[in-house]
């Protein structure tokens, strides 16, 4: 993308918007589209697109480690009071926990209100577990809900960026960053450094995510075709239900919390973030869609180091989708096995539930895992019934993925106004679809050339000022 330089100093120099299908909202729609029909017509054809998926989705969480670790030192480090830290956490964390009792409580109330496991009267004795299914439970019985705290230590520094643990890169980071500011001057050349390798890590990150249309393609292929439209028909009223109940939950619960805390529009929000919603709903997971989540808020005027701590953490602990997907699935299976759950019961699942919930934070089958973990804590709903909903669960993931993702935005925003940390007036700007100036870089050293600010995400295309040569020597 070219600009075209102004002669009077300080003019601004306007980006021109790309083309509807250069979009890359459009393309990724598009894909998504073409890899339903290519599933559903030519399944093996379709099943054959995994490693085009899976390739994309790796490419990115190979990104997710080093751009965590970045920004949040570089968040921490540009804090003037270490407390501010502290306190950021400890407000993201009580919202985490409130929203979480929230979401299970919504799934609760819609599987009590629509009781569509009974009549079910599944045969326990009958229920095998097999193939991944067998896998997932055997990990969730071994789990306990305190592992999650105990694995925050990585056993080598580099270990938790090849694991792609995100937890553990959050723990390695935060220490990092507080000790970088607590050595001062000492710590600034890092400092610098840091910030120049986060705008490195970034552009990276730009390459990959022109593969986004292609890797949302194969993973929609490959789910079509290897689990088949007519698995939707089997369980779809359970599968209706669960989409219905987080649509409601995204419009109702969070879109009211963003209008009247922070006093801003949900659908205008949810607009703004359409390229990571459609990642999202492409790849049937959230993770891919992080970085760009984190680069939109901050771009919305959310102080960096709030979405350093907000948004990663939140990717493991504040997962409103999981939590809903939970208690609902946990209660269907219950009434299909013709187990019953008095009112009492149900609410000891629900706190059970917001500790096992934590445990399974970016592992593979994470939602199967939590599951099977919570009906072993409780012991009343027998284990081998999550077979019932196995077949329909990749359906759910991408609800599951689509509000774990509108939760932590939602909540990233509540915390930075908690917090003071957020530009209000810059923040409807933006989502209004004005065009906004990007943010200045980081202040590079008084020797250093000034270079242009990073270029914003694609749907944002704001007014660049350019930036005036310096005088010669008198």
């Amino acid at each position: 993308m070219t600009h075209a330089p102004d002669a009077a100093a300080g003019a601004t120099t306007v980006v021109k918007a790309k083309p509807w299908y250069r979009q890359l909202y459009v393309q990724v729609l598009a894909a998504i589209v073409v890899g339903v029909v290519l599933g559903w017509r030519w399944p093996d054809l379709g099943t054959a697109m995994e490693p085009v998926g899976t390739t994309f989705v790796t490419a990115m969480k190979m990104l997710i480690g080093p751009i965590v670790f970045l920004t949040i030192i570089g968040g921490i480090a540009g804090v003037a009071d270490l407390k501010k830290v502290g306190r950021t956490g400890v407000k993201a964390l009580v919202y985490f926990q409130v929203g979480t009792i929230v979401a299970l409580g919504f799934g609760l109330l819609a599987i009590n209100l629509f009781p569509l496991g009974d009549g079910v009267h599944a045969d326990v004795g009958g229920l095998q577990t097999s193939g991944e299914a067998s896998k997932y439970v055997q990990e969730g019985e071994t789990q306990h809900w305190w592992e999650f705290l105990t694995h925050l230590v990585p056993d080598s520094f580099f270990g938790a960026f090849v694991e792609g643990d995100i937890l553990q890169v959050i723990f390695l980071a935060v220490i990092f960053g507080i000790a970088l500011k607590m050595v001062g001057p000492v710590g600034e050349p890092i400092i610098a450094s840091v910030n120049r390798l986060t705008e490195v890590v970034f552009k990276v990150l730009s390459f990959v995510m022109k593969a986004a249309p292609l890797g949302a393609f194969g993973a929609m292929a490959f789910a079509i075709g290897k689990f088949g439209l007519s698995t939707l028909t089997s369980l779809g009223s359970l599968i209706l239900l669960f989409y219905v109940t987080s649509i409601v939950f995204v419009v109702v619960v969070l879109g009211a919390v963003l209008s009247l805390y922070v006093k801003l529009n949900l659908f205008q929000l949810l607009r703004h973030f359409k390229e990571e919603l459609l990642l999202v709903l492409g790849t049937s997971t959230a993770e891919p869609a992080l970085p760009g989540l984190m680069r939109k808020l901050q771009f919305m005027g959310v102080d960096r180091s709030t979405v350093g701590l907000v948004v990663p953490t939140g990717y493991s602990f504040n997962l409103d989708g999981a939590a809903i997907y939970l208690s609902l699935a946990s209660l269907y299976i219950a009434q299909a096995t013709d187990t019953t759950l008095s009112f009492g019961q149900q609410l000891g699942l629900l706190a059970v539930m917001l500790l096992t919930s934590k445990g399974a934070a970016g592992v593979a089958g994470g939602g199967f895992i939590a599951l099977t973990a919570t009906l072993s804590t409780v012991g009343h709903v027998p284990v081998a019934g999550i077979m019932l909903i196995f077949g329909i669960d990749k359906f759910m993931s991408e609800c599951r993925a689509l509000v774990n993702f509108c939760g932590n935005a939602v909540a990233t925003l509540v915390v930075a106004r908690w917090e003071n940390a957020l530009d209000l007036k810059r923040a409807r700007r933006v989502l209004a679809g004005e065009k906004v100036e990007e943010l200045p870089a980081e202040a590079p050293p008084v020797d250093a050339p000034v270079a242009d600010a990073p270029v914003a995400d694609a749907a944002t295309e704001p007014l660049r000022k350019a930036v005036p040569a310096p005088a010669p020597p008198a």
